[in-house]
C-alpha cells in the first residue's frame, strides 16, 4: 500500500479520468458482447473517481494491490461510496482477467456504482479548498 499525497492538479487530473473511462463504458454499456470491458471500465471510472474524493477530503488517495485499504481510505469521508468501491472492486477479476461472463445484474450494479462515485467526484469541482 502506497498513501499518495496530491494537489489541485493531481484531483483535478483523476477527475478527468473518472469521466474518460465513464465516456467510454457508456458507448458500451448496452452491448453484452462488451460486458466485461464495461465492467472494467466502471471499476477504473470507480477507483479514480475514490481517489478524487479521497484527495479532496483526505489529502490522499491510497495505491497498490491491496484495495481494502482504498476501500477504508473512502469510507473514512462516506461508508455508502466505500460500499460502491467495494462493490467495483469485488467485480475487477471477473471482469478482466476471467473465462467466465459477466451476468447483467453485475453490470447493472457495476453502472450504479461507477455512478454514485462518478457524482461525488465530480461535485468536488463546486468545493472550495
Amino acid at each position: 500500500m502506497k498513501i499518495k499525497r496530491a494537489g489541485e492538479p493531481d484531483r483535478v487530473a483523476r477527475l478527468q479520468r473518472a469521466e474518460q473511462f465513464a465516456a467510454a463504458a457508456e458507448l458500451l454499456e448496452g452491448d453484452s458482447d462488451y460486458a466485461e470491458v464495461y465492467v472494467t471500465l466502471c471499476v477504473l471510472s470507480g477507483i479514480a473517481s475514490s481517489d478524487v474524493i479521497c484527495l479532496r477530503n483526505l489529502g490522499y488517495y491510497v495505491q497498490g494491490d491491496d484495495h481494502t485499504q482504498a476501500v477504508k481510505a473512502l469510507a473514512q469521508v462516506n461508508r455508502k461510496l466505500s460500499v460502491q468501491l467495494d462493490a467495483l472492486l469485488s467485480m475487477k477479476t471477473l471482469a478482466g482477467y476471467s473465462t467466465l461472463a459477466v451476468s447483467h445484474e453485475k453490470r447493472t450494479r457495476a453502472g450504479r456504482a461507477m455512478d454514485a462515485l462518478l457524482e461525488i467526484a465530480q461535485a468536488t469541482r463546486a468545493m472550495r479548498n
